[in-house]
């Protein structure tokens, strides 16, 4: 690795720091700036960040930048925390019933594709079938970060952004071991395992990652509600580390670290946790710290002069991806399920491929697989161009096919604080638009004894709640409640909301 003359010295000082704060902060500030950009363009920002890195790198303001090794580190580290902030947003009501096809997209679906690429880059491009098996294995995993940036400003059903969103969380597990797997192979004196004994072992990694992410989840989750104060920061940080906790245990056991963290961040953002907007804003703030670096250090390794060397390659791959692919992988998933063609049409379409491509493009490098040096610029390409083309016309495509005509509206949401030295919580309700609390009196909630309506605010301005009071549409309630009782405060509130006054009547 080479760096800027600013900080190849052996020791740092106070200049050092401030030029990497200047540069660092500036990133960062022009990074904020773009996600605008993004929106109206339809364009995820990794695009913006990539350009970025490479403005600042090689063909831009010379920083030069060529250690994989560090690259791979770091975009683990990166994915690591992008997961969290995937699993810790993720409404588990929204895609329990997507669980099983896209754990089967996210399997079955990345051997087909695996196998289609491996085929049209042998016959295509001349590549030998490990180096064939490894460029599919890279390209074949959706990206997390681009599908929840992108895919929840697309008007979706909750099946299908249910389904895409589990499918981002789930395939990073599997592709990585199909990765390291062949790439190991590719190296000189390398042996190649049965193809069975290579699923087996994926099977076995998999299973243990879910055991150890809803393990640590779930016990995690009681400790930290029972020891953690009431400052929502703390509880937040304790969050967010259980999750990073998920892959090292993950990790150190030889299991997969990825589907460890991601299953440990969607039981922790689903079991009824205090502080749940504190620990969600603080997780998104460093899922965007971890997207804004990586992408940025991404196109900081690449260098423009080689890139247009394979953007014919490029084109070529992924045509075959996007087009065969693709839609085979989704057609042999999707078979065991109901699934109706308009939503696999739009599967097909929405495999959006981002960092983690990119990054599993260094592990050849990095283990020293002969001759892969042009695999990054390769997969690079592939993104950026692909990226361009499939991700603003998302919202086209599901208008097109008639799926932004069912979106599903929030009946109403919970938030609950913590108020642990008195033992009690204060949750939050805001009535949305097809919630069936409109209409009912406050009495009529028929609460557990030990919670109480303590505020409603209505347009802006406050009061204290009689008990004859009507919710109403967009009403916020403030409902205080021992803690001993909130869960059932909150099932309640949740039944009325979907039946009405009279659900679980006795």
């Amino acid at each position: 690795m080479t760096a800027h003359p600013a900080i190849t010295s052996s020791t740092m000082d106070l200049d050092d720091l401030t030029r990497v704060l200047l540069i660092g902060s500036l990133v960062l500030l022009v990074a904020v700036a773009a996600v605008r950009l993004s929106v109206r363009s339809g364009l995820p920002s990794l695009l913006i960040y990539l350009g970025i890195g490479l403005a600042l790198g090689n063909a831009g303001a010379g920083i030069q930048f060529d250690d994989a090794s560090i690259t791979r580190v770091l975009g683990y580290a990166a994915l690591v925390l992008i997961l969290s902030e995937g699993g810790l947003t993720t409404s588990w009501a929204n895609i329990k019933d997507s669980v099983a096809p896209a754990a089967v997209l996210s399997t079955l679906g990345v051997v087909v594709s695996v196998l289609v690429v491996a085929v049209a880059a042998h016959a295509l491009l001349s590549l030998s079938w490990t180096i064939s098996l490894l460029m599919g294995a890279i390209v074949t995993s959706t990206d997390a970060a681009a599908v929840f940036a992108v895919l929840r400003n697309v008007p979706l059903p909750k099946r299908l952004s249910g389904m895409l969103e589990a499918e981002s969380g789930f395939n990073d597990a599997p592709v990585v071991i199909l990765v390291v797997a062949f790439a190991a192979q590719g190296v000189p004196g390398g042996s190649a395992d049965p193809w069975w004994l290579l699923l087996l072992h994926a099977a076995l990694e998999l299973v243990g990652g879910a055991v150890v992410g809803v393990g640590v989840g779930w016990l995690g989750g009681q400790v930290l509600h029972r020891v953690a104060g009431a400052s929502s920061a703390l509880f937040s940080i304790g969050v967010v580390s259980l999750t990073v906790l998920a892959y090292a245990v993950g990790a150190a056991v030889h299991v997969s670290g990825f589907l460890a963290t991601y299953l440990c961040a969607l039981v922790l953002g689903n079991m009824g946790l205090p502080n749940r907007v504190a620990f969600q804003s603080f997780a998104t703030a460093m899922g965007w710290i971890a997207q804004i670096g990586l992408f940025v250090l991404l196109g900081l390794l690449a260098d423009p002069r080689r890139l247009d060397e394979q953007l014919v390659p490029a084109i070529v791959i992924g045509l075959v991806l996007l087009l065969v692919a693709r839609p085979l992988s989704v057609l042999a998933s999707m078979a065991w399920f109901r699934v109706p063609w308009r939503d696999q049409v739009f599967l097909s379409w929405a495999g959006l491929r981002g960092a983690v491509p990119v990054v599993l493009a260094t592990v050849p490098l990095v283990v020293g697989t002969p001759n892969t040096e042009w695999i990054f610029d390769l997969v690079f390409m592939l993104v950026v161009i692909f990226t361009i083309v499939q991700a603003p016309t998302l919202p086209w495509v599901a208008k097109r096919l008639g799926l932004t005509e069912q979106v599903h509206s929030v009946d109403v949401d919970l938030e609950s604080t913590s108020l642990m030295e008195i033992s009690a919580d204060v949750i939050q309700v805001t009535v949305g638009a097809e919630s069936r609390l409109h209409g009912v009196a406050v009495f009529e909630l028929r609460l557990p004894k030990g919670a109480n309506v303590t505020l409603v605010v209505r347009g802006g301005e406050g009061f204290v709640p009689e008990p004859h009071t009507t919710i109403r549409h967009g009403d916020k309630l403030l409902v205080v409640t021992t803690s001993r009782v909130k869960q059932r405060t909150e099932r309640r509130i949740r039944d009325i909301s979907r039946g009405g006054r009279l659900a679980g009547w006795p």
